[in-house]
């Protein structure tokens, strides 16, 4: 790297850290006050993100960006107020700093709280999302965090424009600028500096492909929150509801496709494909998705053979694997062996079979006849979400302002010794 790009990770890293010390205690009324300005900014501003993603998208198409990403690139004014919708919602959430997560008193009189804390500060990095910006700059300030952004070359222009709508925000609230700072420059040798910053960072939290997180967490010296891939299944049950079925499993795979929550694997069982027939493949293929499967279900028309690799993979795009299985333990063995613990669903009206679905599975989040794209943490009730924790340490799921917390321990005597 050169002095220039260390230089600048100096410089933001020290002015992230001294208002992460200013945003520790700063009063739940400044940093919604903070969010509602933000959410204003946007909205009246709202013309000039709009031209800077008409930047973004045309240097998108010169790049042949993929469609999926193109997806997660572009906005419209219904997306901006979804931002906006987030960024209010937060604001309006409980802070979660300071909040006594137990207590108790010892024998000999002394008196224990155990108290969420700020982590400190946060490096988020991403591709291809300007929504992130707004997201996990609102989800660090709720939780007292300062955060170093650096978002994808591919939204560089958006993200600007969303980043000075913070700034605006915690201007006005009178709290620190550099509370939510983004960094200015393309230069990927940014994205290594910011993986070596332990002086300044204390946790990066990566947003995007399978290759962004595999480089962070390979060469991250500072912790990571992240999952490699949504690698998202629906289990179809012998005793599924037809109808429940057939609505789930078409959302889950086409309501979006480049999300991480989007399933990429159906599984259905030999007695409810032999009761109900092709119906579930037939809808997705008549909704333009490429089904690639084995076995007997080549038999339908339309469908396409596929490759081992298929079970396991990402696909991102109109494509899912198909494969019929033998009860639910089959299920649980094909998902132990080729999913990512991110989220799978179980589609049936058997309680005893989703209970078992629930217990035997370790995914982050485990759904019952609902679809896999409820995987995010603004349907969670958190408004946002600054990513899809796999990992078991620290936080798992959505991670939204509660799981940027840490704790310390408050500890009140009176007069007490230790004999």
């Amino acid at each position: 790297m050169t002095n220039e790009i260390n230089a600048m990770m100096h410089d933001i890293g020290a002015k992230a850290r001294a208002a992460a010390a200013d945003l520790a205690y700063a009063s739940s009324e400044r940093k919604a006050a903070a969010l509602f300005s933000a959410a204003e900014a946007i909205w009246s501003r709202r013309q000039e993100i709009l031209d800077a993603n008409v930047m973004d998208l045309a240097a998108a198409a010169e790049k042949n960006l993929s469609p999926a990403l193109t997806d997660r690139l572009t906005l419209n004014e219904s997306r901006l107020r979804s931002i906006i919708d987030s960024l209010r919602t937060i604001a309006e959430a409980r802070d979660p700093v300071g909040r006594i997560l137990d207590e108790w008193t010892r024998p000999n009189g002394l008196h224990i709280q155990r108290v969420a804390t700020p982590l400190g500060v946060i490096g988020v990095i991403y591709e291809s999302r300007p929504n992130v910006t707004a997201d996990a700059g609102a989800l660090c300030l709720k939780s007292g965090n300062a955060v170093i952004l650096r978002g994808g070359s591919e939204s560089f222009e958006t993200s600007q424009a969303l980043h000075a709508c913070l700034q605006q925000g915690l201007r006005e609230a009178g709290l620190p600028e550099d509370a939510i700072q983004l960094i200015p420059t393309r230069d990927r040798d940014m994205v290594t500096a910011m993986l070596r910053a332990t002086e300044f960072i204390d946790v990066i939290v990566p947003r995007g492909g399978k290759g962004l997180v595999g480089l962070v967490q390979k060469e991250a010296r500072v912790p990571v929150f992240a999952h490699l891939e949504g690698i998202c299944h629906i289990y179809a049950d012998r005793d599924a509801d037809l109808a429940k079925a057939r609505a789930v499993v078409l959302n889950a795979k086409t309501r979006r496709t480049g999300v991480c929550g989007a399933a990429e694997c159906l599984l259905m069982d030999w007695q409810f494909y032999t009761k109900y027939g092709a119906v579930l493949i037939e809808d997705l293929l008549k909704a333009g998705v490429e089904v690639r499967t084995t076995g007997e279900l080549l038999k339908i028309p339309g469908t396409t053979p596929a490759e081992p690799e298929d079970f396991g993979r990402e696909f991102l795009d109109m494509i899912i694997a198909v494969k019929l299985v033998d009860g639910i333990d089959a299920a649980i063995t094909h998902i132990r062996a080729y999913g990512s613990q991110h989220t799978e669903a179980i589609l049936t009206e058997n309680d005893e079979t989703a209970a078992r679905f629930f217990e035997r599975l370790d995914s982050a989040i485990l759904i019952r006849n609902a679809s896999t794209q409820f995987a995010d943490g603004g349907e969670f009730g958190m408004g946002a979400e600054i990513g899809i924790a796999t990992g078991k340490l620290h936080a798992r799921g959505p991670v939204g302002a509660d799981q940027l917390c840490s704790f310390k321990y408050l500890v009140t005597g009176n007069g007490t010794i230790r004999t």
